[in-house]
């Protein structure tokens, strides 16, 4: 049966007994992305997550920054060292030093900016002169090295690319100075890496420094019975004809007629005489070279003279007894 509500008062009974069905609840669920959403958005204003971004990007910004630093300061390194002729020393030592204060500086922004770690900053700057105690006497060799790297760059006993002789340690070619430790390279190819304040308790010896030339000691011995003239003679011919020879006299000395290649007698050993050669080269590196050429050269020349270079041999006499006449049978 079909029910018309035709009348006004049937459409109003309709219509309100309609209104008291009972709705559905919806379920109060909001979706998955929604909640993250939230949790992001709570994780972003969130103190730690701040506090996180602000050494991060802190961080970053100092070893971008670091390293822009370091290869502006490599490329003009390289520009003064070849257009201005200067000494790459001190700009080695800024460099390593910009890595420091770089980073320095980062740390102390990063404290500035957290305020948990300013309260820290503040309890450990009031207990300073305890904390400064230890911190020096545990570290003093630390600062010994960055004192003693500074005065080297200041005073220069050795610059980059010098030939130096550190007391017993080694010798070497000067790579880096950094604010610990030096770095040189020896003539094996090894690096080695001295700290700066033994370098400065240590006797230096720089083949570089203010002049490159360098007169070489050849030491050359020939035996006794060798005509010494002829020998001498024979070393300077061979040292003239070497490349790397260069003649070191001053103007003084070539007009007073001094040898460009002086050999003197400088002893007599058990069973030689020692004759040394005063043989002038462009550096170190050239004289070493020069040296050992010599060497062989000299000794080709003495075998084919008849020059001989004794080893060391003994003559031994036997005395006869005192009580025996040299004439009388035994």
């Amino acid at each position: 049966m079909r029910l018309c509500h035709n009348t006004p008062i049937q459409k109003k009974k309709a219509k309100k007994a309609l209104s008291f069905r009972p709705r559905k609840k919806i379920p109060n669920v909001l979706p998955d992305n929604i909640k993250k959403r939230k949790k992001m958005r709570n994780l972003i204003e969130s103190e730690n997550f701040r506090y996180f971004l602000i050494i991060t990007i802190t961080l970053l910004i100092a070893i971008f920054g670091t390293w822009a630093l370091r290869v502006a300061i490599d490329r003009y390194i390289k520009f003064s060292s070849k257009k201005l002729n200067s000494d790459p020393t001190k700009y080695k030592f800024l460099k390593n030093a910009v890595s420091f204060l770089v980073y320095a500086g980062a740390l102390i922004f990063i404290f500035i900016s957290i305020p948990a770690l300013r309260t820290l900053g503040v309890t450990l700057f009031a207990g300073a002169g305890v904390i400064t105690a230890i911190i020096l006497f545990a570290s003093q060799a630390a600062f010994a090295n960055i004192i003693s790297g500074i005065f080297i760059v200041i005073f220069k006993p050795f610059k980059i690319n010098d030939i130096v002789d550190i007391g017993t340690l080694s010798k070497g070619r000067v790579e880096d100075i950094t604010l610990r430790h030096t770095v040189i390279r020896n003539f094996e190819n090894r690096r080695l890496i001295i700290p700066n304040s033994v370098i400065s308790n240590e006797t230096i010896t720089n083949s570089d420094l203010i002049d490159e030339k360098i007169c070489n000691f050849c030491e050359f011995m020939i035996s006794y019975d060798s005509d010494i003239n002829r020998a001498m003679a024979l070393i300077a011919e061979e040292a003239r004809k070497h490349p790397d020879f260069m003649d070191g006299r001053t103007e003084e000395e070539k007009a007073t007629g001094t040898p460009d290649v002086m050999v003197r007698v400088t002893g007599f050993g058990e069973s030689s005489v020692n004759l040394r050669a005063y043989v002038w080269s462009a550096d170190h590196t050239s004289g070493f070279r020069m040296k050992c050429d010599l060497y062989k050269s000299v000794k080709e020349r003495f075998d084919q003279q008849g020059i001989e270079i004794p080893f060391p041999y003994r003559t031994i006499v036997f005395k006869n007894n005192k009580n025996e006449k040299p004439w009388q049978d035994t």
